[in-house]
């Protein structure tokens, strides 16, 4: 069962500085109940502006929005169901949890709002901070605790309601790394507990990947790939998606008499098989932990920077008149001035990109 649907939904905002921006354009959307489905994309695509379309938040320009079989936003028949109403589990970025409530009223007040009160509402508060590591500190106040327990008390007052979809906003950005990573798993162990669909809106490609059954792409307002994370990284529809998840290297390429010859250098040909179907120039799209860096087979270069990292040894070699990212085990060592060979299995091609897209995207951020 579908439940989240977004059909023919827009945005627009008018503005003074940037005239009118479409925020999100023509988005058609279905999530399936129990799915981890994740929004990623730039600042400014409109990611947190569809989440705020379902919450109920934002009003819709155009289309509709349905919950769990029932239609909350209709533009065309002035329906508006308020965001108290649709039945919705919410964590935000600021973890907007109340100063001067201790923890169990802070996980109580969405009951207490439903008229929830007596035993009922004591036993629902106590399971939700048992299942989020809150247990025995009910009478605490949020100002003596760390930033992890704090986002744990706003995942216990989403939970406390039972909701069928639960909105993440950017939920874990203000944690530091490690617990981020333990908070993760945390919020997956609440899913699989109460089974509820996940909307999770970041900009954290890890995160998303870590986090989602599905995921979608937004660039400037406009969806551009929907797919599982494996897919997504594997298999991105254009440079645009390469780039966004994962480190990527781009070389341009000129294809000319059945070889492909990396920009400034036509008298080593690329060892890669060529596109299908393509115009002159493209670009060549690879990962740098992809690319082959050895010392007897492919095309010749020279090590021209070498950075050793936690996890890998990363070197800058020259292609042509490019600079690109090579990532490669610590054992794979090489000196910088060695010579070298590259090898590209798994390249993809893309058609060059224009410009102006990325002065779109920095406008958009302004919005």
């Amino acid at each position: 069962m579908d439940q989240v649907i977004l059909s023919h939904v827009s945005k627009q905002f008018t503005t003074k500085l940037l005239g009118t921006v479409t925020a999100v354009n023509d988005f058609n959307l279905s999530i399936k109940e129990g799915e981890c489905f994740s929004f990623l994309g730039p600042s400014g695509c409109g990611k947190t502006t569809t989440l705020r379309m379902i919450a109920g938040f934002e009003d819709l320009t155009e289309g509709s929005i349905e919950l769990c079989g029932r239609p909350v936003s209709v533009k065309g028949e002035g329906l508006y169901v308020a965001p108290e109403k649709r039945d919705l589990g919410m964590v935000f970025q600021a973890f907007a949890v109340w100063p001067h409530m201790n923890i169990f009223e802070n996980v109580a007040l969405p009951l207490r709002v439903r008229k929830v009160s007596g035993n009922e509402l004591n036993q629902r508060v106590k399971k939700a901070l048992a299942y989020c590591s809150l247990g025995g500190m009910e009478k605490m106040f949020p100002g003596s605790l760390s930033g992890g327990q704090q986002q744990r008390i706003a995942l216990a007052r989403a939970i406390v309601t039972n909701p069928k979809v639960m909105l993440l906003d950017e939920p874990l950005s203000n944690l530091d790394p490690q617990l981020r990573e333990s908070m993760r798993f945390e919020i997956k162990k609440l899913q699989r507990e109460f089974n509820f669909t996940i909307v999770f809106v970041t900009h954290d490609q890890s995160e998303a990947m870590a986090l989602s059954d599905r995921m979608l792409v937004m660039d400037m307002g406009n969806i551009i790939q929907i797919d599982t994370p494996a897919n997504l990284y594997n298999k991105p529809i254009n440079r645009f998606v390469h780039k966004f998840l994962g480190k990527s290297t781009f070389t341009h390429v000129i294809l000319q008499e059945g070889k492909a010859y990396a920009r400034g250098d036509f008298e080593n040909a690329l060892p890669v098989e060529l596109p299908p179907r393509g115009e002159r120039e493209m670009v060549l799209a690879t990962r740098p932990n992809q690319v082959d860096l050895n010392r007897t087979d492919g095309y010749p270069s020279t090590i021209l920077k070498r950075i050793f990292l936690i996890n890998y040894t990363e070197y800058h070699v020259r292609v042509g008149d490019q600079e690109i990212q090579v990532q490669t085990p610590h054992r794979n060592e090489f000196s910088v001035g060695e010579k070298c060979f590259l090898r590209f299995p798994g390249a993809m091609w893309y058609p060059l990109e224009d410009d102006s897209a990325e002065v779109e995207r920095n406008r958009r951020q302004l919005v």
